[in-house]
């Protein structure tokens, strides 16, 4: 039989205290239907995860658990799990569900915090729509609240989102597979609902909630790979037989938002680096005190860090703040690589050179 519960801090004890005991579809009053994550997310309210559709001849389960939110308490986190059992004989081919949202600033450790932000910016993440500061490719994605939800020491508040799936063969191997949040349109939706919830409960929503009703910018191409040049830029080049092992990801080229990676082939692990470059307002926000206060190093523009493990430099844009970062465990000795991914960032928004000697190259 299909069951339902969400466990709360505040809830769980509430029910308890009153004698109610857990909360469940088939024993609340007026057959009410299920709220999760602070109450944003009602029961089968448009994505699969939240339906009927997700369990297996109605089979199932999906379970509910949060921190609790409010003036004093800024930091949370909620989890949403399912779990399917296989299809009759095949009872072992269960799928598992895990969608997880979080509440809280930006990483304070600088090393955390640029990976964190690579984490939901880089790859296939495309921006959010209608101007939120943000991005999401689908199954995980990040939304950036407004200045007065920051931190007292600065640090921007953010709403996270990450989901993942995957299905156990009677063999006992386990396999990737969709989430069931409908897409980089619904998950833009679903941050945005909690949000605004989460906002309220904490005391710093603003006088008009956030909402979007705009399509969600595609990618039209996949991972690939390539011969010599990575990313179509000019001086990410490698040779013949290097270059058969890698693979690169274009991720979102805009004004604001533009990634490239590139990693040995088919093996997420194997990172040779992660590009970024981010711009906007509440974006930039997520790097400050990342970029040190003096430049990167001579001829450099901006301020900057070249360290053995991460590459950050900001510097103004056409009167707007920019920030371009390179991850790798390399990345300090392929300096040339981050100037590279620079000066064709720069050069496609119309914006001075950051690193020296662009005229000599």
């Amino acid at each position: 039989m299909r069951r339902t519960a969400v466990v709360g801090g505040v809830l769980a004890l509430t029910l308890a205290a009153a004698g109610i005991g857990a909360f469940a579809t088939d024993t609340w009053p007026f057959n009410a239907k299920d709220r999760y994550c602070w109450g944003a997310w009602e029961q089968d309210s448009g994505p699969e995860f939240l339906g009927d559709e997700v369990f297996t001849d109605g089979e199932g389960s999906r379970t509910a658990e949060e921190t609790a939110l409010g003036p004093r308490r800024t930091t949370g986190r909620c989890t949403v799990a399912i779990h399917a059992p296989g299809y009759g004989d095949d009872s072992d081919d269960s799928r598992d569900t895990r969608v997880v949202v979080g509440y809280g600033p930006a990483p304070r450790d600088t090393e955390r915090r640029l990976e964190w932000i690579n984490d939901y910016l880089g790859g296939r993440a495309v921006p959010l729509p209608d101007g939120l500061p943000g991005a999401t490719d689908g199954s995980r994605g990040l939304l950036v609240l407004p200045e007065r939800c920051d931190t007292r020491d600065g640090r921007p508040t953010a709403v996270t989102l990450d989901a993942t799936a995957t299905t156990a063969s009677p063999d006992g191997g386990f396999a990737p597979s969709a989430a069931g949040l409908g897409g980089a349109r619904s998950a833009a939706e679903l941050m945005v609902s909690v949000a605004n919830r989460a906002m309220t409960k904490t005391g710093c929503a603003p006088a008009k909630p956030l909402r979007t009703t705009s399509p969600v910018l595609t990618l039209s191409e996949q991972r690939e790979t390539f011969f010599e040049r990575a990313c179509r830029i000019r001086g990410l080049e490698f040779d013949g037989r290097s270059a058969a092992d890698l693979a690169y990801q274009v991720g979102a080229v805009g004004r604001d938002l533009q990634s490239c990676s590139v990693r040995t082939d088919d093996r997420s692990e194997g990172r040779i680096f992660d590009a970024l470059m981010v711009s906007g307002p509440r974006l930039s926000a997520l790097f400050d005190g990342t970029t040190g206060s003096k430049a990167a190093a001579r001829g450099w523009r901006g301020t900057g860090v070249l360290a053995d493990g991460y590459q950050v430099v900001r510097a103004d844009c056409a009167g707007r703040p920019m920030t371009l970062l390179m991850l790798g465990p390399s990345a300090r000795e392929n300096t040339r690589y981050f100037t590279a991914f620079t000066d064709a960032v720069t050069t496609r928004v119309g914006c001075p050179p950051v690193a020296p000697g662009a005229a000599d190259r």
